[in-house]
C-alpha cells in the first residue's frame, strides 16, 4: 500500500463486512471474491494507489442470476403490503448507519462528506416513497363492448439488470433499486468498478431488513466482463443504465440482440438561461450550485450558462467572483464544498476541455488550466466569451466548468438552448410569468426549472430527450418501467355466443 487510503477504505467497508479482507460481489447473502483480473483503485485526493480487488467475471453473474430468480419468486409471493413494510425497514437501516455509509461513500468516491450525508438520507427517502407505492399501484377494469370482464394486472419483469455510474454511487443505487423491488422484481446491480462500496452495503442492509437473500445482488467488476455477461443471461428481462451516451449505445445494442427493453439515463449539456429581469443575486448563487456542486460531476449540471447580453459582463463577473471563493479540499473535511474529480481519466478530460476552450477563444474568468500537483482537483472554472459552436459548449465536460454564452432575444436563447444533441435538463430565470412558461414549454429537456435549478425528488419523473436517453427513473412513471401489463378477459355471459366450431 502506497499510503493509508487503502487501509482507511477497507476499515470503513469492514464496519459492514467485518470479515472482509478485500472487495467482492454481494451474491445470495455472501461476499464473493472475484476470480478475474485485478482492478486497481486510486485515491482521488492524492492520485496514489488505493485498494485493489479482482473482477467478478462471468462466473459471479451465473451465481447471482440463480439467486435472483429464486428470491424474486419468494418476493413476489408476499403480499404487496408486506413488501412495502420491508422497504420501510430498509430505509430505517440506512438512516441508522448514515454516518458510516457517508464516510465509506466519501472515501470511495472522493465526494465531500457533507454531500454524502445528504445523499444517504435521500436514498432512505427513496425506499420509503416506493415502499408506500407497493400496495397502491394496480391495474384497471376496462369497459369493453362485450359480455366480458376485462381487467389488467401490473406484473414484475422478473430480474432486472441495473448499471450505475461512479459519480453518485449510493444515490443512483437507491434511485434504481427501490422502484424495481417495490414492483416485485429482483435486481442484479452492476455499479461502476471504481465505486462498488456503498452499493454492496445497500444489498447487505436490504437483507438485514428482511428482503430475501438474492433479491439484490451487487456485482463488483468490469463492464466488458460482468455487465456483458449479465445482459446476455436469460434470467435478465430488462436493462437500466446510467452513464455516458457512448456506453449507453453499446448497452442498448447488446440488449437489442435479446429484445430486452432498456431505460437509458445518459449525459447532458443543460442550458441555464438568465434574462435581464431576473433576481441576479439569487440566480448567480444558484448557477454556481448548478455547475460546481459535486465538482460538476452531474448529468444535470448547468454547464451552459446563457446570459442576456445587457447583463452579461455583470452576471459572469458575479459567477467568477463567487467561484474563486468556493472551498476546494479533502473529501472528509466538513468545510470542503468541492472535492476532487473521481478518477484520472475524467480529470484528464476536464483539463483538456479547459485548455481547448481557451485555445478556441474563450476567456478563463475563473479557475486554472494548470494541473494539480497532487490528486485530481479542479478549481471551479468559468469560461466567458463562449459561442455555442465551441467544443466546450457542445461536449459534456462533467466537471466544475461552466461555459457562459451571451444572447440578445428570447428567440435566440431558445435556439441556443436547443442547439444540442442532449436534452436532460434546463432552467430559466425571469420575473416575466408568461416568458417563464413559454421557455419551459419550448426547451427540449426532460426536466426544467423556473427560477431555480437542480431540485430533484424521488416523487418526480426524471429522464431525458435525445442523446440524454429514454425512459423515466423516478416518480410513479418508474413503476411502469418496472412492470409489464397483462390483460385478462373473463366471460360473464350465462350463454355466451360462439361464432365458430362444431360439436
Amino acid at each position: 500500500m502506497e499510503n493509508n487510503a487503502a487501509e482507511n477504505l477497507l476499515a470503513a467497508f469492514a464496519h459492514f463486512f467485518p470479515n472482509a479482507k478485500t472487495i467482492g460481489s454481494f451474491v445470495d447473502g455472501d461476499l464473493v471474491e472475484g476470480t478475474g483480473e485485478l482492478i486497481q483503485l486510486y485515491d482521488a485526493a492524492t492520485g496514489k494507489p488505493s485498494l485493489a480487488y479482482k473482477d467478478g467475471g462471468a462466473a459471479v453473474v451465473e451465481l447471482a442470476a440463480d439467486a435472483a430468480q429464486r428470491a424474486q419468486k419468494q418476493w413476489w409471493a408476499l403480499t404487496h403490503a408486506a413488501r412495502g413494510r420491508v422497504m420501510f425497514e430498509i430505509a430505517r437501516e440506512l438512516r441508522k448507519d448514515t454516518e458510516s455509509i457517508a464516510r465509506l461513500e466519501s472515501l470511495g468516491s472522493g465526494k465531500p462528506i457533507r454531500d454524502c450525508r445528504g445523499e444517504v438520507a435521500k436514498v432512505a427517502e427513496m425506499f420509503e416513497y416506493y415502499g408506500g407505492w407497493a400496495d397502491k399501484f394496480y391495474g384497471d377494469v376496462i369497459p369493453v363492448p362485450t359480455s366480458h370482464l376485462n381487467y389488467t394486472r401490473r406484473e414484475p419483469a422478473g430480474t432486472v439488470l441495473q448499471i450505475t455510474p461512479w459519480n453518485a454511487p449510493v444515490f443512483t443505487c437507491g434511485w434504481q433499486v427501490a422502484p424495481a423491488i417495490s414492483m416485485g422484481n429482483a435486481v442484479l446491480l452492476k455499479p461502476s468498478e471504481l465505486t462498488p462500496f456503498t452499493s454492496l452495503v445497500v444489498g447487505l442492509l436490504a437483507e438485514k431488513a428482511g428482503a430475501p437473500k438474492g433479491l439484490i445482488n451487487v456485482l463488483a467488476g468490469l463492464g466488458q466482463t460482468v455487465a456483458q455477461a449479465a445482459i446476455a443471461h436469460k434470467v435478465v428481462k430488462k436493462v437500466v443504465f446510467v452513464g455516458s451516451p457512448a456506453t449507453g449505445v453499446r448497452i442498448a445494442e447488446a440488449a437489442a440482440k435479446r429484445v430486452l427493453p432498456c431505460v437509458l439515463e445518459l449525459g447532458g449539456k443543460s442550458a441555464n438561461i438568465i434574462f435581464a429581469d431576473a433576481d441576479l443575486k439569487r440566480a448567480a448563487l444558484t448557477a454556481q450550485a448548478a455547475i460546481f456542486a459535486g465538482a460538476g460531476q452531474s448529468c444535470v449540471a448547468g454547464s451552459r450558462l446563457l446570459v442576456q447580453r445587457s447583463i452579461y459582463d455583470e452576471f459572469v463577473g458575479m459567477i467568477a467572483t463567487g467561484a474563486k471563493k468556493i472551498r476546494v479540499g479533502a473529501p472528509l473535511d466538513d468545510a470542503t464544498e468541492v472535492g476532487p474529480i473521481n478518477n484520472r481519466t475524467q480529470y484528464d478530460h476536464i483539463m483538456k476541455m479547459i485548455a481547448s476552450g481557451v485555445q478556441a477563444g474563450a476567456t478563463l474568468a475563473a479557475g486554472s488550466a494548470e494541473r494539480s500537483s497532487g490528486g485530481y482537483f479542479v478549481s471551479p472554472a468559468v469560461l466567458s466569451n463562449v459561442t455555442n459552436e465551441m467544443d466546450v459548449a457542445r461536449t459534456e465536460i462533467f466537471g466544475p466548468v461552466v461555459a457562459a454564452i451571451p444572447f440578445d432575444t428570447e428567440e435566440e436563447a431558445l435556439n441556443i438552448a436547443n442547439d444540442t444533441e442532449f436534452g436532460l435538463a434546463g432552467a430559466v430565470w425571469t420575473n416575466d410569468v408568461g416568458r417563464a412558461h413559454r421557455v419551459a414549454g419550448q426547451v427540449n429537456a426532460g426536466t426544467f426549472w423556473v427560477n431555480g435549478y437542480k431540485t430533484i425528488n424521488v416523487a418526480s419523473p426524471f429522464g431525458g430527450y435525445g442523446l440524454s436517453g429514454y425512459g423515466r427513473s423516478s416518480g410513479v412513471e418508474a413503476l411502469y418501467e418496472y412492470t409489464q401489463t397483462k390483460s385478462v378477459w373473463v366471460e360473464t355471459a350465462s350463454e355466451p355466443a360462439t361464432t365458430f366450431g362444431y360439436l
